[in-house]
C-alpha cells in the first residue's frame, strides 16, 4: 500500500523538524533566561544543552521510555509464545527482530520503542498475555511491528524526552521565582521588566498544555495506520480487533506508568473510558470502538 510508505517518509521528515523546532525553542528560552536574569553564560549553558538533548533524544529515548514503564528484557524460556510470535511476524513483515520487554503488570497494554527497526524493542505487559490468546497477541505485536515499519516509532519517541524537558524547565522557571526571581534589577524597571514577568509565568503555567499538544502533534491518525498496517500483516483483523474489545473492557490503569509515555501505549495506559467530546479532543489514543469499527469495516 502507498500510503505506508509515504508514511516513512513523513515521520522521517517530521523527526528532523521536531527535533529543529526543539533547538530553536531551547536556545529561545537560553534567551530568555540570560536577558531576565542578566547572565549571559545562561545562553550558552542553554545552547550546550540543547545539542546534548538531541543526542539523548536520538540515542538514549528507548531507554529512557524502558525506564519510565518500568520494563525488563524477556526471555524466550520464561515467554515462548510472546518472544516466539515476536520472531514470526518480524520475518513476515521483513524487519530484524527486535528486542522483547514486559512490563510486570496486570493491565492489558503494549508498546514499541527505539530509533530505528535496527534498534527496535517491542514491550507487553504480563496482563496482556494472560488475556490473549494467540491470534489476538499477534494482532497486537503486528500493529507494535507496523509502528517500527511506518517509522513513526522514532518521533514518537523523541517525544518522550521533549515533553519531559518542557516540564522541567517549568519548574525551574517557578522555582526561581519562588527563590527572588520576581525582584526586578534597577535597568530593567518598568513596562518591558512586567511584559517578560507575564511571559514567563504564562509559558510556565500553558507547559503542561504544550507538552500534551506535543503527544497529540504526532497525530491520532497513526494508531488507526498501525491498525490497518497490522491486519494486512497477519491477514485477521479479527485477531486485533478482539484484542482491543479485552484491552477496553479493563478498567484499571497501569501501575507503573508516566503521562509523558502514554502515548506510546496500544491502548489508554489510565484505564479511563472517556466519552464527552471534548474529553475525546484531547486524548492521546482514539477511542477503542471506532478503532475496533475500522478494523472490521462496520
Amino acid at each position: 500500500m502507498a500510503s505506508l510508505y509515504t508514511q516513512q517518509t513523513n515521520n522521517i521528515r517530521k523527526t528532523w523538524l521536531l527535533m529543529s523546532a526543539v533547538f530553536l525553542v531551547v536556545t529561545g528560552l537560553g534567551w530568555f533566561f540570560s536577558y531576565y536574569f542578566q547572565n549571559s553564560t545562561i545562553l550558552i549553558f542553554f545552547a550546550i544543552f540543547a545539542i546534548v538533548l538531541q543526542i539523548v533524544s536520538y540515542w538514549y529515548s528507548d531507554k529512557i521510555v524502558l525506564s519510565l514503564a518500568g520494563a525488563r528484557e524477556a526471555t524466550r524460556a520464561e515467554y515462548f509464545d510472546l518472544y516466539t510470535v515476536v520472531e514470526n511476524l518480524s520475518i513476515t513483515a521483513g524487519l530484524p527482530m527486535p528486542k522483547v520487554y514486559v512490563v510486570d503488570d496486570p493491565a492489558p497494554n503494549a508498546f514499541a520503542t527505539g530509533r530505528d527497526k535496527n534498534h527496535a524493542v517491542v514491550c507487553a505487559t504480563t496482563g496482556l498475555l494472560q488475556i490473549l490468546d494467540r491470534s489476538e497477541l499477534e494482532g497486537v505485536i503486528a500493529h507494535e511491528l507496523s509502528h517500527i515499519g511506518n517509522r513513526d516509532m522514532l518521533v514518537s519517541t523523541v517525544v518522550v524526552v521533549l515533553v519531559g524537558f518542557i516540564s522541567i524547565i517549568s519548574d525551574v522557571f517557578m522555582r526561581s521565582l519562588l527563590w527572588g526571581g520576581m525582584r526586578r534589577n534597577d535597568d530593567r524597571e518598568g513596562n518591558a521588566g512586567a511584559i517578560i514577568m507575564v511571559v514567563g509565568i504564562i509559558f510556565a503555567i500553558l507547559a503542561p498544555l504544550i507538552g500534551m499538544l506535543m503527544q497529540l502533534a504526532i497525530s491520532r491518525k497513526r494508531e488507526y495506520l498501525a491498525d490497518a498496517s497490522g491486519a494486512l500483516l497477519t491477514r485477521y483483523p479479527e485477531g486485533l480487533a478482539n484484542a482491543l474489545r479485552k484491552i477496553g473492557q479493563y478498567s484499571q490503569p497501569l501501575r507503573h506508568q508516566s503521562s509523558t509515555i502514554a502515548h506510546l501505549y496500544i491502548a489508554d495506559p489510565t484505564g479511563g473510558k472517556k466519552t464527552a467530546w471534548l474529553t475525546n479532543l484531547f486524548m492521546t489514543h482514539p477511542p477503542i470502538n471506532d478503532r475496533i469499527k475500522a478494523l472490521l469495516n462496520k
